[in-house]
């Protein structure tokens, strides 16, 4: 009887489990929902598919947000963005459905804020920029998704507009060719070192926001680079047309800050 009992109760935990990690990952496929304002599935619907969905609709801290100049606050107490990646980790590349997610096999390292460590899981990118500085949208967005061993959620977001080409995207683009127009497809492309993905600036916004995909878990970190850095146009267009969803854009629409502080961490020291 007793046995049975663990048995019971240890299924009830698998399950509660499952369902929590199902409302705080992003999803891998994508195909349940698209970018199309029009369509009953797009960004205005996202919390009416799933249940798990409906912070989608219903959260007050979503994301992405207009960092306004008006609502930042500067300060120089962040201090500056603690990144301990490896070098050594082995990454996949997944077409998703509406992006193409670089995925860190066991992590990459992390980063720590506020003493809470983060563990660098993956990478993936938005065409145009889903966040916006004073209303201006820029061509590219990648985030990199980290999590703490207790399950919350810190994102990295770095803009970039057309110029000259992006060093990292450079390294990977011969994959992203190979998994041109596949689906659920996941290709093993060896050792990826995340430092390669270059900050540029020690500036950067923080708040507290969201997933930006379904199921749009709230209470997300987000630092968002200042510096907007560069992406050639070929570039570009390859992270999109390696997808091959049928939509120009991977971009949710601008969300209500409602009130939320957003800081702008600059330090007191120049050479800092």
């Amino acid at each position: 009887m007793l046995a049975r009992t663990n048995r019971i109760l240890l299924l009830s935990f698998l399950l509660l489990t499952s369902a929590f990690l199902a409302t705080c990952h992003e999803v891998d496929d994508e195909s349940e929902f698209s970018y199309d304002g029009e369509s009953e599935n797009g960004p205005a619907h996202w919390g009416e598919i799933h249940p798990e969905w409906s912070m989608c609709n219903s959260g007050k801290l979503q994301s992405p947000i207009d960092l306004l100049n008006e609502r930042v606050e500067v300060v120089s107490h962040l201090g500056r963005l603690k990144r301990s990646y490896k070098t050594s980790s082995y990454a996949t590349l997944l077409n998703r459905g509406h992006d193409m997610m670089l995925r860190w096999e066991g992590g990459a390292g992390h980063i720590e804020i506020n003493g809470t460590r983060y563990q660098l899981n993956q990478a993936h990118w938005h065409s145009p920029s889903e966040h916006t500085i004073n209303g201006r949208r820029f061509d590219l967005e990648v985030h990199l998704v980290h999590e703490s061993e207790d399950g919350k959620t810190a994102v990295v977001g770095i803009m970039y507009k057309i110029g000259r080409a992006d060093s990292f995207l450079s390294m990977i683009e011969n994959d992203l060719k190979a998994l041109a127009h596949t689906k659920g497809v996941e290709r093993k492309i060896g050792v990826i070192d995340p430092k390669q993905i270059k900050l540029g600036s020690r500036k950067y916004y923080r708040y507290i926001g969201s997933l930006t995909v379904p199921p749009c878990t709230q209470d997300v970190v987000w630092t968002i680079v200042r510096k907007v850095r560069t992406v050639s146009s070929e570039q570009m267009k390859l992270i999109r047309e390696a997808v091959h969803d049928d939509s120009e854009t991977n971009s949710r629409p601008v969300q209500a800050a409602n009130k939320r502080t957003i800081r702008l961490y600059r330090p007191n020291d120049p050479e800092e």
